[in-house]
């Protein structure tokens, strides 16, 4: 993301948010985004990534919208219990957020950064990035939050 930067700069550093945007936007990383890929349910998250999305992995590989669309269709994703722990969650100028933390499953953790974009009164995601998994280390274990 090098025109991150340039981004911020822009729109400026993150500013008080309506904490309705807040609320929703928490909801949207750490309930509807595991269920739409644990359900399998291609219509919740076809709503929830702009047109634009694109998904770069931990080898670099680039998916778009239509195939993360495609890819929950025909895979199922079921991690066991698992909680995702925003680490840091920035709205800029009301439209522009950045929402970045830990996805920690029975047996392994990840992390993750996303770019949302608002349109309306609807926050979709433009941008994800993942980390490569790791085997959990004690500290990790799900309802662990120290």
């Amino acid at each position: 993301m090098a025109c991150l930067p340039l981004l911020v700069a822009l729109l400026g550093g993150p500013a008080s948010a309506d904490p309705s945007d807040e609320e929703t936007l928490r909801h949207f990383k750490t309930v509807l985004w595991p269920q739409a890929y644990r359900t399998q349910d291609v219509e919740l998250l076809d709503r929830m990534l702009h047109d634009s999305f694109q998904m770069i992995d931990d080898q670099g590989n680039r998916s778009t919208k239509q195939k993360e669309l495609a890819w929950i269709a025909e895979n199922e994703w079921n991690p066991g219990a698992f909680e995702y722990r925003i680490e840091r969650l920035d709205i800029y100028d009301g439209r522009w957020a950045i929402i970045d933390g830990t996805g920690v499953a029975e047996r392994y953790s990840y992390k993750s950064s996303n770019v949302l974009i608002k349109e309306g009164d609807s926050w979709r995601a433009v941008a994800s990035h993942v980390s490569a998994y790791e085997e959990n280390r004690p500290e990790a274990v799900i309802g662990n939050t120290q």
